[in-house]
């Protein structure tokens, strides 16, 4: 079964040619032209990605990104922002609202279509079983509140565990400061965000060759990457 791509954009010429690189590359594109018919089609067909343009009639791309990331039955399918918007505060909102990645316009159509290929590819794993998740040498069961790495257990504080299974499970995605102390330490934004980079500090010491897996992204906050960081 072909992987199918929501396409969310009102810009005729640039929706013929995403759709026609798309289709080119063996991926089933279903089309979306405002922001409420974007997220009805989200809902109804869940798309394996989506690609977003932010501005959007209706509802803003933004705001779509928003509530898809509330959802339970939308929150985990990437998202791939295209829009004309290509200031760095636009980049910044747009991954800590949930984006997985952000393309500007004019942009490669080559490139657009690796990048969602990419995406694919890493929104794979986040099938298995949330209990217990296991990813080359580290292994965590949630329930058992148990991490090891290459086998060897490790010790873990209860908050230090609970972010490491928040970035294991959303894995590929950028999880902001914020959106971690919400979901982790149950805090409001008005709590120090350095909180979440002490966690973070301490967490990397204890895990040893598996620390590469938690990636920094400048700006933003980390996420859980499914390779070596360079």
């Amino acid at each position: 079964m072909k992987p199918k791509i929501l396409l969310v954009d009102d810009e005729p010429d640039a929706v013929g040619l995403v759709e026609f690189k798309l289709k080119g590359a063996g991926l089933e594109v279903v089309k979306a032209v405002d922001g409420e018919e974007a997220l009805k089609k989200a809902r109804f067909i869940l798309p394996q990605l989506i690609v977003l343009d932010l501005m959007l009639p209706e509802v803003d791309g933004l705001e779509v990104c928003k509530i898809l990331r509330r959802d339970p039955k939308t929150q985990a399918i990437p998202i791939l922002m295209l829009t004309a918007k290509a200031a760095e505060i636009d980049r910044v909102l747009g991954l800590e609202l949930g984006a997985d990645d952000y393309v500007t316009k004019p942009f490669s159509p080559r490139e657009l279509v690796l990048r969602i290929k990419r995406l694919l590819r890493t929104a794979a794993p986040k099938e298995e079983p949330s209990d217990r998740i296991e990813w080359k040498e580290l292994y965590l069961d949630i329930p058992r509140h148990e991490a090891k790495v290459k086998g060897k257990p490790i010790d873990l504080t209860a908050t230090e565990f609970k972010l490491l299974a928040v970035l294991a499970q959303r894995r590929g995605r950028v999880q902001s400061r914020e959106q971690l102390l919400q979901d982790v330490w149950e805090y409001d934004s008005l709590i120090d965000t350095r909180t979440v980079d002490t966690h973070m500090r301490r967490l990397r010491e204890k895990l040893g060759p598996a620390a590469k897996y938690l990636d920094t992204v400048r700006g933003v906050g980390y996420r859980f990457v499914e390779g070596d960081v360079k």
